[in-house]
């Protein structure tokens, strides 16, 4: 039998949540016989499926050649089931079915990533959230779980077959094949399926979980990759020790294995067991990588483990209750690392990227709640919101309650859910009955779009020394959700005295707080009033201390409270977060930079030596993106560079000598602590280009020097970026001398590729040398970014002549990979806030791609783009 699938009948291909209808059939065991061969890979696969609703057996299934299939023992004809290019329905079948299928599928030409597709040597599956259906046929939906037991057939030349769960079985078919059978003894959906084969070498490890259990740890890699498996290793080990501390989450299988691999679309993917991460999300060594990818290593380590129970063991009921495991997992993730640096810098990083790409997203056409009510095409919707938003509502219900609270809230929520697919209001219900804290209140925050603006005004009454703060929420109207409602915020708030600098101890006649320095105001109307007694002097307030909410608040700070909290706020991120208020309104107001000056003057020369990791991101001047992203209408690129530049190469003058001097002093090889060497590091290249502002060619023989000495990616890295960006003499020597020492290895090399992307003088000559160039691969994800991404950090730059480079990639990849392709096409989301003619010329270059493209990935994103 070989019959092929007919075009579906589809007129609306918009999903929505209000239709979920729970499956007609669950699975209660799956075997699957994977063979794979050069030209082709042969699925065979037996369901065990009983009947729990009315309604037809739906089997969804892509991209497959069937050749058989067999209910209960029969052969069917071609009546009794019906078939198109996404399903397969089977007529009138009975309560309890055993199903078995075979298809053909093609992994050697997938270039879509998704399923089972050969990347290199290699042959890897993605299966999150709609790969399976790729694979063979399923009723693939997160909230059907079965038990998987997976035959891995394939020839000897590739040694490694790997499959979720523990290995039951291996064997040879003949002299040239061989097999593996893996059986996972937890039920879990389809999206965490996983095998790989190939050719790998693994580093091996072992770790005692809390219960006793012995778990053998392994990741896999290509040969030459291995050393630097190491400090993954040990992120995984520290973990799966974190996890069971805070949380009470022991391991539960004997096993835990990663494979990294080149050609991924992703950072990583927690199937069960079997993690599958991009090689930049698992390769880390002070050599190759920077600090930042070290660290950012140790975090999706840490995210795809924690998965482990905030994603497989409780799983979602559907892709529209992504945020439930994703952003539980990130706030995991971001208190974990924590541990390894500041608390505050960690904070500030957080925020940093929540600021810089989910507030943006919130304003713009893509805006969408944490929990969205319909999509057309759900790899669109692993976004900052879903992820980085989900993160900031979790955290703000865990600071609410407590770090005692907290824990028996999630205690209750595994108690009560370990093993099901469940909704966030599951979630919060949970929290709310074993913290015994109502909290569903804040399901308002996962049901509606937008970045609530929270206005607080302040008034001090000397002669009966009280301090009232009034506050009101808001949020813009939104043309698709027309009933907003106000969302409960966290107000996290401190007073200091502007004389002495000290910080009061609070006192409120309204008693919500009882006599402490740092008070929680929780505020869930649309407006209210507090009042603090006992403020014997004019105050300075800090609000929303560590960014207790995700909102835009506005306070009328004058110029001299912002540099007052520079220098006496205890809270190192509101130190930052007054910095960039500062900043903001120079950049974008017009304000002259003085106090600015004066405040970094009298504040960072001592950080400097306390905490120079804080101290590197006091530094921080709003990149461009970020103030453009401030601007709704009229946004001219070209003037917040100028404006930009101008405040840079002020405090380049109006700091001298601290610059050069403060460089000759630092020694990263001084520091024990990683986190302290990190910010030694960073320190150190931020004096580079301050001393490049000053217009002294010696820093260039400085840098050259760095470039050249160092071992250490993150300071060779920053003495290139001195060089190349001020188009030094030594530019292209140390330009060729990187890419001769690194052109064996790809994460190196990428930021060979990315730091020529980035020059904020680059070209489209430049952008055309890169993607000719021989080392440059469409079919590898991290290359593309590291071009995309590097242009797409010049505003200036892409609107000019980036728009092109975009729209003709997206159009490339609609059909090659187009899950890649929308991605990048959102860089042009904020079109709309141009200049003209800029705002005109980009919308018909929008228009015109629209006839071009047909995946549901790129014409949703473009259509949303558009709708503006």
């Amino acid at each position: 039998m070989n019959i092929a699938a007919q075009p579906p009948v589809q007129t609306d291909q918009t999903i929505y949540l209000k239709d979920y209808q729970k499956p007609s059939f669950l699975v209660d065991s799956i075997h699957l016989d994977i063979q794979v061969y050069e030209d082709h890979t042969i699925v065979d696969s037996t369901l065990v499926m009983k009947r729990q609703a009315s309604g037809s057996l739906t089997l969804l299934g892509r991209d497959l050649e069937l050749k058989s299939i067999n209910l209960n023992g029969q052969v069917l004809n071609s009546d009794q089931y019906e078939l198109d290019s996404e399903q397969l329905v089977i007529i009138d079948a009975p309560d309890e079915v055993i199903l078995q299928t075979q298809v053909i599928i093609h992994p050697e030409s997938n270039t879509q990533l998704e399923g089972l597709y050969k990347a290199g040597d290699l042959y890897v599956t993605q299966n999150e959230p709609e790969g399976f259906r790729k694979i063979t046929f399923y009723p693939d939906r997160p909230d059907v779980l079965s038990v998987f037991t997976t035959r891995v057939e394939a020839d000897k030349k590739y040694p490694v077959l790997l499959a979720n769960g523990n290995l039951l079985e291996t064997g040879e078919v003949d002299e040239n094949r061989h097999f593996a059978i893996w059986q996972d003894p937890t039920k879990k959906p389809s999206y965490l399926f996983a095998c790989v084969i190939g050719d790998l070498a693994v580093l091996k490890d072992r770790y005692t979980t809390s219960e006793g259990r012995d778990v053998a740890l392994e990741i896999y890699a290509v040969e030459k990759d291995i050393p630097k498996c190491h400090i993954a290793m040990e992120a995984l080990k520290h973990s799966m020790r974190w996890d069971e501390e805070h949380y009470g989450r022991p391991y539960d299988l004997d096993n835990y294995m990663i494979v990294a691999v080149s050609q991924f679309n992703m950072g990583a993917m927690e199937n069960k067991g079997l993690n599958i991460f991009n090689t930049s999300c698992v390769l880390a060594d002070e050599e190759y990588t920077t600090d930042a990818a070290i660290m950012r290593v140790q975090s999706v380590i840490a995210h795809e483990y924690f998965h482990n129970w905030t994603g497989n063991r409780i799983t979602c009921r559907d892709w529209f209750q992504l945020c439930l495991k994703e952003g539980l997992t990130v706030f995991r993730d971001q208190s974990f690392s924590e541990d390894l640096q500041s608390a505050a810098v960690q904070r500030i990083d957080d925020v940093a990227v929540l600021k810089s790409h989910q507030f943006p997203e919130d304003a713009g056409p893509l805006s969408h709640p944490p929990r969205p009510d319909h999509f057309v095409e759900i790899n669109n919707f692993y976004t900052a919101t879903v992820y980085e938003k989900g993160a900031e509502i979790n955290r703000m219900m865990a600071t609410l309650l407590g770090k005692d609270k907290y824990r028996q809230g999630t205690d209750e929520y595994f108690e009560r859910h370990d093993g099901q697919a469940v909704t966030v209001e599951d979630w919060v219900a949970a929290l709310s009955a074993g913290s015994g804290v109502d909290l569903s209140n804040f399901l308002t925050w996962y049901n509606q779009p937008g970045t609530p603006k929270l206005e607080v005004n302040g008034a001090y009454d000397a002669t009966a020394q009280t301090y009232r703060l009034s506050f009101k929420q808001s949020l813009k109207a939104h043309p698709k959700y027309p009933n907003l409602k106000a969302v409960p915020i966290p107000i996290a708030l401190a007073l200091f005295n502007a004389k002495s600098g000290e910080q009061y101890t609070l006192h409120s006649a309204d008693l919500f707080v009882n006599d402490v320095k740092d008070g929680m105001y929780l505020f869930e109307q649309d407006e209210a009033t507090i009042e603090f007694i006992g403020i014997t002097e004019q105050p300075v307030v800090s609000l929303l201390r560590n960014f207790s909410a995700p909102v835009n608040l506005v306070f009328d700070y004058s110029n001299d409270d912002l540099a007052f909290l520079i220098q006496h706020e205890t809270n190192g991120f509101n130190q930052w977060q007054a910095t960039q208020t500062l900043l903001e309104r120079i950049l974008l107001e017009d304000h002259k930079a003085d106090t600015y000056i004066d405040a970094i003057k009298n504040t960072l020369p001592d950080l400097v030596n306390k905490d120079p990791l804080l101290a590197s991101r006091l530094f921080d001047v709003p990149s461009e993106n970020y103030l453009g992203s401030r601007i709704d209408q009229d946004y001219e690129p070209e003037l917040i560079r100028e404006k930009r530049e101008a405040v840079l190469d002020r405090l380049a003058r109006e700091l001298g000598s601290f610059w050069k001097e403060t460089y000759l002093s630092l020694d990263p090889d001084m520091q024990k602590e990683f986190s302290l060497a990190m910010g030694v590091r960073a320190l150190k290249n931020i004096m580079l280009s301050m001393l490049a502002r000053q217009g002294d060619d010696s820093v260039f023989d400085l840098a050259y020097a760095q470039y050249q000495q160092t071992g250490n990616m993150s300071e060779r890295l920053g003495a290139l970026r001195v060089l190349v960006w001020n188009d030094a003499p030594q530019a292209q020597l140390a330009l060729d001398d990187f890419y001769n020492r690194f052109k064996d290895e790809a994460l190196s090399l990428d930021q060979w590729f990315t730091i020529q992307a980035s020059h904020p003088c680059a070209t489209a000559e430049t952008i055309e040398y890169l993607t000719k160039h021989a080392d440059y691969d469409l079919g590898t994800p991290n290359r593309i970014r590291s071009v995309s991404g590097g242009l797409a950090s010049n505003p200036v730059n892409t609107w000019s002549f980036g728009v092109d480079h975009f729209i003709e990639l997206a159009a490339y990849l609609d059909e090659k990979n187009p899950i890649l392709g929308s991605r990048l096409l959102q860089v042009l989301s904020r079109w709309y806030t141009l200049m003209e003619p800029q705002r005109s010329q980009v919308q018909q270059a929008l228009k015109a791609l629209q006839p071009k493209v047909k995946s549901k990935n790129v014409s949703e994103t473009l259509n949303s783009l558009l709708s503006i």
